[in-house]
């Protein structure tokens, strides 16, 4: 089993960014992507971006973030960012970091953290 737990969400005003961490613990050598999603209320839960463990230049975002975010990951830490620059108020929801093992589904998820964002 992997374990993962986010931080770093909060209040911000609209134009502003924040970066959110995951840590992952456990079975960390089955990892072979790590993701972030999103779910704003009343709304499914959305993907936001992805990157590939073993080689963190391969990425891909969502449409909506595209330019605006950046996933990263610092393999010696277990740990996945995701910058999050000129944040609108759409932005705002509970966002999950996730990870699946090669060929799986995303089955490991964080226990969230919350993004306000203020207009």
């Amino acid at each position: 089993q992997v374990q993962l737990v986010e931080s770093g969400g909060g209040l911000v005003e609209a134009g502003g960014s924040l970066r959110l961490s995951c840590a992952a613990s456990g079975r960390t050598f089955s990892i072979y992507d790590m993701a972030w999603f999103r779910q704003a209320p009343g709304k499914e839960r959305e993907f936001v971006a992805r990157i590939r463990w073993s080689s963190g230049s391969t990425t891909l975002y969502a449409d909506s973030v595209s330019g605006r975010f950046t996933i990263s990951r610092d393999n010696a830490n277990n740990t996945v960012y995701l910058q999050m620059n000129s944040l609108k108020p759409e932005d705002t929801a509970v966002y999950y970091c996730t990870t699946r093992g090669r060929g799986s589904s995303y089955n490991y998820w964080g226990q969230g953290t919350q993004v306000t964002v203020s207009s």
